[in-house]
């Protein structure tokens, strides 16, 4: 692993192609192995029930998912709101203040942890990492959302589009805590912000954001 304080330098054109099971990318693993563990999460994202369960009923797991993520937040006293349907769900996400205090407060996190990640790795090779977590998130959700939209007969295509972003960044900030605490040991990947608000997809739900006093929640 890179010592703190001396990232590891890497490079990619914007046009070139991420291999992660071409020869490349292992070279790139051996001089940052925390793309290793990048990889395998990239790997595993196929495996998430992306939107398997919308609109349903809230189970136990759902409602402790979703209060790790508020305490986290800092919003401990917001209300669980389940979304019925997709109007509801792309109504909340395209009203969602992109200033609102909990937005915000996920900018912070994020910034927090960019700073952190860039203590291991460069600018550079931190891009490499996302750009692959982010081509494969993307991939996944937007086949189960096709899948999704067939089932709840979805003719808002926007609305799709918003859940398959909503999951692609998810992804990229779950990615970079990973990255943040190979860099922080006191760190634990698992018990962060963006980790809770993960398993939240992990329940095959879309977390749409917080308003008010309620945490919208498809």
């Amino acid at each position: 692993m890179a010592k703190r304080g001396r990232p590891v330098h890497l490079s990619l054109m914007d046009n070139e192609t991420i291999d992660i099971d071409g020869p490349g990318f292992a070279a790139l693993e051996r001089e940052a192995p925390v793309l290793a563990r990048l990889r395998r999460f990239a790997q595993g994202l196929d495996r998430v029930p992306w939107f398997a369960r919308l609109g349903e009923p809230p189970k136990a797991s759902l409602r402790e998912a979703a209060q790790g993520y508020l305490d986290r937040l800092g919003f401990p006293d917001a209300e669980l709101a389940i979304l019925p349907d997709w109007e509801d769900a792309g109504a909340a996400a395209e009203t969602e203040g992109w200033a609102s205090p909990a937005w915000e407060a996920e900018e912070l996190a994020r910034a927090d942890l960019t700073a952190q990640a860039l203590t291991l790795l460069s600018e550079d090779a931190l891009d490499i990492g996302l750009r692959m977590v982010a081509s494969h998130a993307g991939e996944a959700a937007r086949a189960a959302m096709e899948e999704e939209a067939a089932y709840w007969d979805v003719a808002e295509e926007g609305y799709r589009n918003l859940a398959v972003g909503a999951a692609a960044q998810v992804s990229h900030l779950a990615a970079l805590s990973l990255i943040a605490a190979a860099a922080d040991p006191e760190m634990a990947a698992d018990d962060s912000l963006f980790a809770w608000k993960m398993k939240l997809f992990l329940e095959g739900r879309w977390p749409v954001g917080v308003v008010g006093n309620s945490f919208n929640v498809f």
